[in-house]
């Protein structure tokens, strides 16, 4: 008796440990993901600072156990600054997005890492201002839309957090118009389908939450 006990014992506790270590998505979930970006460079023969940053938070829910939509935010600034001369003259910018976004989990490799494609779409807002040295003038905005469909992964650390790989768009659209009275709107089309850029220079690193 006493032996069944412990084998019964033993196999509930190699299944609840199996139970445990099932990385990945069900259904019903919610996560919340977030990329950042930041680089400062100081380039002492040109005399010229350049300091850029960009925050892209992610919402999402899965409407099956491979199918995520969610919605998406980008905050980033940006400035570059002359000391050439006398007098420093710099450029801020700066930029808000919003959008909406659809994912698709289509393979794993092992049990912690899934790769998805994910479409997705949103409007963008950019300004900032100009400073001579003597006087700062503001920048007149531009707005924006666009379409991108890329690539990425998750590779998960706990059953709850997973690192977060962004390999870029594959194929994108954007039209965009300054905010004025007779622009014209400039659009562009691009794909990367045969191009293969330095993996730490495109991908955006981050994590995921799930709850």
């Amino acid at each position: 008796m006493k032996k069944l006990l412990l084998t019964l014992t033993a196999v509930a506790g190699l299944t609840v440990a199996s139970k445990a270590q099932e990385f990945g998505f069900q259904k019903t979930d919610f996560i919340v993901e977030g990329f950042i970006n930041s680089s400062n460079t100081d380039d002492k023969q040109a005399e010229k600072k350049v300091s850029q940053f960009n925050f892209n938070p992610k919402f999402g829910y899965f409407v099956s156990d491979k199918i995520a939509v969610g919605l998406e935010l980008t905050v980033g600034n940006s400035k570059t600054t002359d000391y050439s001369d006398e007098t420093d003259v710099y450029t801020k910018d700066n930029n808000f997005g919003i959008g909406a976004f659809g994912r698709y989990y289509f393979l794993e490799v092992g049990s912690r890492f899934k790769t998805y494609a994910e479409l997705g779409a949103g409007y963008n807002q950019m300004g900032g201002e100009l400073n001579d040295g003597a006087e700062t003038t503001k920048l007149d905005k531009t707005k924006g839309f666009g379409v991108n469909a890329g690539v990425g992964a998750n590779y998960f650390l706990t059953n709850n957090i997973a690192l977060g790989f962004s390999f870029g768009n594959v194929i994108a659209f954007n039209s965009s118009k300054v905010d004025v009275d007779g622009a014209k709107a400039q659009t562009e089309f691009s794909t990367k389908f045969n191009q293969f850029d330095n993996f730490f220079n495109t991908a955006h690193f981050g994590l995921t939450f799930k709850f």
